[in-house]
């Protein structure tokens, strides 16, 4: 209660402050009942319990997760829409962490200013059998992470538990045949007791319990005093045949492929640092420098990592079935196997103007990206079709190929121009969104709008130079293939046109 009140009173400095700031900017919101108020509107908090992160983490495939358990508290910035307030909420869980600073013995403290999490953005998972080798390597890993600008909320997945007495025995237990089962239940039936009989009253079950009066079971010196029996009915005082130590078990103890496992997560400021740069160095020269020191202890990138990797490779055999699809439809109609590879040429410049709309919109390639360059595979062909379509065409009516290629361009301009544009046009109002549910997809209207424009000048003077030289190609390989076999090598007609 202590840590959540002080965590409570900076943030409700910090909406004072930023609703000052905000009426410096003139940029002032209204609440439902006409009051003026800052960025943060209402501030939750809850003791026992974490119901937005456990709802964060069912979102994002986590699980249920744990909502509600006396150890735990959340605080909620419930915010006003993106669109009316000129700081990000990333921004203002920067200043909440700043203000708050490092809380005493917390275990773990995050801020999170994401309704979504698809995973950590750093998550290390290290795997071996021997536990205390684990601990020793995640406090290693937790060194070297914090050594990097821009990452904070450093933490790992174990968690001791609570505090316990350790109990073994002796070497003179050997002499009077005590083991250590023996000691451990001659203990538990001393303190927590034994059950001697069952009596029935009614419907209810009632246990009666041997076990030693309340106050000689209350401190560690009742323990001392015990006496361990053993099988020839000796009484051994307990400090002469076994010793007690304190110390802490495992809250739990998660496994992997059957070995134990630990996970350091943390967060990175995007405008500080990289999450892929900063593992890429981590994996190739920090981590296995560490695990040297720690025999049988290995790691794995998971989080964002996992799920990128994930995610990029199913999309890497989607994105060739989609190219060979393109073949197959393109290359039947056509009766040919290489027109179809001058009209998939114009993809790769697609995928470069998809590129140059991120860096114009100021956008990060993100996953939605390129789901957008995927689907500009199928869109940035039409243009490329339309056009050899003509050229076919015209190449049957005798014309020569040189005539054919340039009514293309002039016939074909404007329907391969306007169909462009009208695709651009009709992304434009998503580009232009500004509501959080429409960033989710404007990576991928970005990819597609951008890929379609690009690849329109493309088609209007490579594709036409593309066909020439193929015709030429073939019209060279002919004359060299009729040379061989004494063959007249004079072209076919509509192949004069190759000067």
């Amino acid at each position: 209660e202590e840590a959540m009140t002080r965590i409570e009173s900076a943030a409700i400095e910090l909406q004072r402050e930023l609703k000052e700031e905000t009426n410096a900017e003139g940029a002032v919101a209204d609440d439902a009942n006409g009051e003026e108020t800052g960025p943060i509107v209402y501030i939750y908090t809850g003791i026992g319990n974490q119901p937005f992160r456990s709802a964060q983490q069912q979102n994002g495939g986590g699980g249920s997760g744990v909502s509600g358990s006396p150890h735990l508290g959340e605080i909620t910035l419930e915010l006003t829409p993106s669109e009316s307030r000129s700081i990000p909420s990333v921004e203002i869980a920067q200043r909440w962490r700043e203000k708050v600073g490092p809380i005493p013995d917390a275990v773990e403290l995050t801020y999170s200013s994401s309704i979504f999490s698809p995973g950590d953005p750093v998550n290390i998972e290290l795997r071996g059998q021997n536990i205390e080798a684990l601990t020793g390597a995640a406090a290693r890993v937790k060194e070297a992470l914090a050594g990097y600008d821009g990452v904070f909320d450093i933490a790992d997945s174990f968690r001791p538990g609570k505090s316990e007495l350790e109990l073994s025995v002796k070497p003179a237990a050997e002499a009077y045949g005590i083991t250590l089962a023996d000691l451990a239940r001659q203990v538990r039936q001393a303190f927590y007791g034994e059950e001697a009989q069952r009596i029935q009253r009614g419907r209810d079950d009632v246990r009666v319990m041997v076990r030693f009066p309340r106050e000689e079971r209350r401190t560690l010196g009742d323990l001392e005093n015990l006496r361990i029996r053993t099988a020839g009915g000796l009484a051994i005082p307990f400090g002469q045949v076994a010793e007690a130590k304190p110390g802490r078990g495992y809250a739990s103890i998660r496994r992997v492929d059957r070995e134990r496992a630990v996970n350091i997560t943390a967060d990175i400021d995007v405008s500080k640092g990289n999450a892929n740069q900063i593992l890429a160095e981590m994996a190739a020269d920090v981590l296995p420098g560490i695990l040297a020191d720690f025999t049988g202890v290995r790691f794995s990138l998971e989080g964002q990592q996992r799920e990128q990797a994930e995610t990029m490779q199913a999309l890497a055999r989607g994105f060739l079935f989609a190219l060979i699809v393109i073949y197959g439809l393109m290359a039947i109609p056509f009766r040919s196997y290489l027109q179809p590879f001058i009209v998939m040429s114009v993809i790769p410049f697609g995928v470069v103007g998809a590129v140059w709309g991120h860096v114009i919109m100021r956008l990060d390639l993100t996953i939605l990206s390129m789901f957008g360059v995927v689907a500009l595979t199928g869109v940035v062909v039409n243009d490329s079709i339309v056009f050899v379509h003509f050229v076919n065409q015209h190449r049957g009516e005798r014309k020569r190929v040189r005539d054919a290629v340039v009514d293309a361009g002039t016939h074909r301009f404007r329907p391969i121009l306007l169909t462009s544009l009208t695709t651009f046009a009709g992304l434009m109002p998503l580009l232009l969104e500004k509501s959080v549910q429409a960033k989710f997809l404007v990576p991928m209207a970005v990819s597609l709008g951008f890929g379609v424009l690009f690849a329109t000048l493309i088609t209007l003077v490579m594709v036409p130079l593309l066909y020439i030289v193929l015709i030429d190609l073939k019209r060279g390989w002919r004359a060299y293939w009729k040379g061989l076999h004494g063959e007249s090598a004079d072209p076919a007609p509509g192949e004069t046109a190759i000067e």
